[in-house]
């Protein structure tokens, strides 16, 4: 396996709580706009079962707008979300003319169909073995997304789809990187998508005490380091990147947004839900998806954050990536804007960490109001911060002791 593959980045697709595209994401993000609103109107199941918790951060466009009527009946929600940003980054790489068997999917999900596990489970208790849809199997499989996708396009280099909770989606994209580099592939379809606001879920994670409960003021729930903190907000989404080895992308004059260069993997085996106290699986994460890129900590000019919003999490962040680069990059955290997208968030937080090198500018992280004081690095708040980005890094973790660390510079 060769690290000197260069892979590039040729496609960006989303759909977020702040837009239906990467376009209004991103805008979303520079204008300092909030996804999360209260949903328990659109919920009835929250005050039917008299959740605590009654914000959310939904999906801005429905997917339904945008796929076809007989398309999306055969699809969970999930995989409607993953085939959308796959459309607009495949659109948006110039739908690069590849040979099926040069062509791969990497793109996961941390829950999977679970609206189609509890939908036709109510039906099968209420109704019957008849009511049951003879594609509740593909509907609610965690492989179904990334299955979808490559139906969608034709890939036939291998699929595969990696579920490793909160940090799927930048997994997905290390996963990706390193199969570009065993030479097989010339492009990938990488990125992870979520779509869990169910009763279920809501009500763990209740459970877990790890929600925010701030109901009358959805907007500024979602707080990273602030001191005001009190857990995060569930969201959904999707995000996808078309990836291509650069002599490929080159060859056919594709329009470049930047290097996919290096990434990390660890696991703590620490806790099955709360990270290890020192950061340590995490910094290992940071640097060596540094190393892998062939950068120095020095060469990092900013680290997209994690950063759920949560007690503990956020501060031992902070540690682990002052642990692994020092103290010198600045910090931007996007869940304050749009919630936690699980298993797509460090999907969609890379494209914002991409954007950021390419348009040289990081997005300011959302009701940071008062910089909780363990935090010792600089974190962009207020407004976006213009600078000048050569290479910067996307980290993201995940129950299980998951943590998984992307590198990124410019083209």
């Amino acid at each position: 396996m060769s690290s000197e593959v260069d892979v590039v980045i040729t496609g960006l697709g989303a759909t977020t709580p702040l837009g239906g595209d990467v376009a209004s994401t991103w805008e979303g993000m520079l204008s300092g706009r909030s996804g999360v609103r209260r949903i328990n109107g659109d919920y009835d199941w929250i005050d039917r079962y008299d959740l605590p918790v009654k914000i959310g951060a939904p999906l801005a466009v429905e997917p339904t707008e945008v796929l076809p009527r007989v398309q999306s009946r055969r699809l969970d929600r999930v995989e409607q979300l993953a085939i959308v940003a796959s459309k607009e980054a495949w659109a948006d790489a110039g739908a690069p003319e590849v040979e099926p068997e040069r062509l791969g999917v990497v793109v996961g999900t941390g829950i999977g169909g679970v609206t189609t596990l509890l939908a036709q489970d109510d039906l099968l208790e209420t109704q019957g073995l008849r009511k049951i849809s003879p594609l509740t199997v593909p509907m609610l499989m965690p492989n179904g997304p990334a299955a979808w996708v490559s139906l969608e396009f034709g890939a036939r280099g291998g699929v595969h789809a990696p579920v490793s909770a909160c940090a799927t989606g930048a997994e997905a994209l290390a996963w990706a990187l390193m199969l570009m580099r065993n030479g097989e592939l010339d492009v990938v379809i990488a990125g992870g998508a979520e779509a869990c606001i169910t009763q279920l879920t809501v009500a763990g994670f209740v459970q877990s005490r790890t929600l925010s409960q701030r109901n009358d003021e959805p907007e500024r729930a979602s707080r990273p380091f602030d001191t005001g903190r009190d857990g995060f907000v569930l969201g959904e989404g999707a995000g996808i990147m078309v990836l291509e080895r650069a002599e490929f992308a080159a060859a056919r004059g594709a329009n470049v947004y930047g290097r996919l260069a290096g990434a990390g993997l660890t696991a703590d085996s620490y806790h099955i839900t709360g990270p290890e106290p020192e950061g340590i699986g995490q910094s290992r994460a940071i640097a060596k998806s540094v190393r892998d890129a062939g950068l120095e900590p020095a060469d990092i000019g900013h680290v997209n954050c994690h950063a759920t919003s949560t007690v503990a999490g956020d501060v031992g962040e902070t540690r682990a990536v002052r642990k692994a680069l020092g103290d010198h990059p600045i910090l931007t955290a996007p869940k304050g804007s749009f919630g936690h997208l699980v298993g797509a968030a460090g999907a969609v937080e890379s494209i914002i960490t991409v954007l950021s090198i390419k348009e040289g500018i990081v997005p300011a992280t959302l009701n940071l109001e008062n910089l909780d004081p363990g935090v010792e690095l600089d974190v962009v708040a207020g407004e976006p911060r213009k600078v000048d980005l050569q290479a910067a890094v996307c980290d993201s973790f995940g129950f299980g002791g998951h943590n998984a660390a992307v590198t990124f510079t410019k083209a």
